[in-house]
């Protein structure tokens, strides 16, 4: 896929609608980079005008801060807001709710002002203005799906609803954990934990997620997250489940589904 970058649109006097932030694990991490070609494909589709930075995105700093590490958060962010404001950016939307929570909450205090949209929201903005388009009887019609809430996106944000309406165009049955919305338990992967020596205990969060969801039954379990699409895929692993339960993002099963 060929993306146009902010850079390329600013030599030709040009400036894109959106700016996607792709964020480290959309660009790296093998699974998630499916997610990001599965949202490119959407934005796409759509006519989207949108750019990305490309090689000069470097991460948030969200996993430093919360690590503890301000100093490197601070660098990292100023490095970054000194580039976005150099191309004006206004809109920025991306796949990744850490990244989401970082550049709308903790940016506007470094200098860092612009309108973030986690991408759930943006799709439903689409479907609700008539953009997206979904096929009759598509590939999730009468299955049944069951969504996690990440940390960042629900009770950090406070975005619940959002995701689910998306996920009512697929004409699929919702079923909900019994730890869902503001009392949705934690992938395991947030606060940094991600990338720390795990602790002994008699079991790990993922393991615990995982077997939640594979209780409900549902074939799909939606996600949000790069972090949590990891860590329910370990989950559902571990449950024995890998070949009947798939791991998804709204963005995945969205652009399965589109006309």
């Amino acid at each position: 896929m060929h993306i146009k970058t902010m850079a390329e649109y600013a030599a030709n006097g040009e400036t894109p609608e959106v700016l996607f932030w792709v964020g480290c694990a959309g660009s790296f991490d093998q699974r998630a980079q499916k997610i990001t070609r599965a949202f490119a494909t959407i934005l796409d589709k759509v006519g989207v005008r949108f750019a990305i930075l490309g090689k000069e995105e470097s991460c948030t700093g969200d996993p430093a801060r919360r690590a503890g590490n301000e100093f490197i958060f601070q660098m990292m962010a100023q490095n970054n807001i000194q580039l976005m404001n150099m191309y004006a950016v206004q809109k920025i939307v991306t796949a990744c709710p850490h990244c989401f929570n970082t550049l709308k909450n903790e940016y506007p205090a470094l200098g860092g002002n612009y309108e973030v949209i986690h991408h759930t929201t943006f799709l439903q903005s689409l479907i609700d203005e008539g953009k997206i388009k979904m096929q009759e009887g598509g590939s999730f019609k009468g299955k049944k799906i069951t969504y996690h809430d990440s940390c960042y996106l629900g009770r950090a944000n406070n975005i619940y609803e959002a995701p689910r309406k998306v996920l009512e165009t697929l004409d699929a049955e919702l079923v909900e954990m019994k730890r869902c919305k503001s009392k949705g338990l934690c992938c395991g992967a947030g606060g940094a934990q991600m990338f720390k020596e795990e602790e002994k205990g008699s079991t790990r969060i993922n393991f615990e997620r995982g077997h939640e969801a594979v209780a409900t039954g549902a074939a799909v379990i939606a996600s949000n997250c790069p972090f949590c699409m990891t860590m329910l895929t370990d989950g559902v692993k571990e449950a024995g489940k890998e070949d009947s339960v798939q791991v998804l993002d709204l963005a995945e099963l969205i652009a399965a589904s589109m006309k």
